[in-house]
């Protein structure tokens, strides 16, 4: 098996496109600085000019960071964010990637990610696949979900005109912006629009794996009902506003992600999908909430038209 240091050489190389000089940043929180600095270690020993910026850990996903932190940020030309909760959909990774600033977010990742799940596949499969998958998306004007024996529970999500976002674990571009470990195709589904029922069975970012299945109800886009102690919990992570809505439905494409209890990797997985509440501002929708959290859901029925 391949030590620590060889696993991040080997992301380096194949999943991005970056030069020696370019100064890089190893964003984390009191949660995860252990393994953060174990990676910006790594990252020394293979040459990369690299910092570290340590944050208190946020509440929540999609919760912005610090002032100082969101400014530090604009300092670099690369950011990886090793933390608790999920910095994706923040304003200030926005801000840097519109300041031509990459940005790799890997909330609630764990040295076993690198060593035995996501991390050790083949991302240029991982890539060919989501790519597919995020075409599909793009072409579709309504995707149904159906969950639950026999299909009982159904949920319509329109997407007309909406455009699917790849999210495959390869960075080549300026400002590229993504999770890692990787693999996943998602789109903004049509806010106010999403009608029916789903049961998530897998896990929910904040939560973890579930204890037992949580019905959701969605009417007009938003999350009116969460079944169980859970679903309690959930509807407590949204908040009573924004945070309900309805805001991405995605699908897993990385082979090698297993569904753990860690929202990073289980979103990744094949057969699952996923549907997130709160902000979408950041990819392609107009919903603006100090979160975001996904839900996932193994072997559902997925119809598109």
């Amino acid at each position: 098996m391949k030590n620590f240091t060889e696993i991040v050489h080997n992301l380096m190389e194949n999943n991005f496109s970056i030069k020696k000089e370019n100064l890089l940043l190893v964003l984390t929180d009191n949660s995860t600085q252990v393994l953060a600095r174990k990676f910006a270690d790594a990252l020394n020993s293979d040459g990369w000019k690299v910092e570290m910026h340590v944050m208190a850990d946020r509440k929540k996903s999609g919760e912005e960071p610090p002032e100082e932190t969101a400014a530090a940020m604009l300092s670099y030309d690369f950011v990886f964010c090793l933390t608790k909760h999920s910095l994706t959909h923040t304003q200030a990774r926005k801000n840097a990637n519109q300041q031509g600033i990459s940005v790799i977010t890997m909330p609630g990742i764990t040295e076993d990610m690198f060593t035995d799940g996501a991390l050790r596949a083949d991302y240029s499969r991982v890539e060919k696949e989501t790519l597919a998958m995020t075409e599909r998306l793009t072409e579709a004007k309504e995707v149904i979900i159906q969950t639950g024996t026999a299909n009982r529970y159904e949920l319509s999500i329109p997407v007309t005109d909406r455009i699917g976002i790849p999210s495959t674990g390869v960075f080549r571009e300026k400002a590229a912006s993504g999770n890692l470990p990787s693999g996943e195709a998602y789109i903004a589904p049509l806010e106010g629009r999403a009608q029916g029922q789903i049961v998530i069975n897998g896990s929910v970012s904040g939560i973890g794996l579930l204890t037992e299945p949580v019905l959701l109800t969605i009417e007009d886009g938003k999350l009116v009902d969460a079944s169980g102690e859970e679903g309690k919990r959930l509807l407590e992570l949204l908040g009573e506003r924004n945070g309900r809505m309805l805001a991405e439905l995605g699908i897993g494409t990385n082979y090698a992600a297993r569904v753990t209890g860690n929202i990073l990797e289980d979103e990744k997985a094949y057969h699952t999908i996923h549907v997130a509440f709160g902000s979408n501002h950041t990819f392609g929708g107009t919903i603006k909430a100090d979160v975001h959290i996904d839900c996932v859901t193994k072997e559902p029925t997925v119809i598109w038209k």
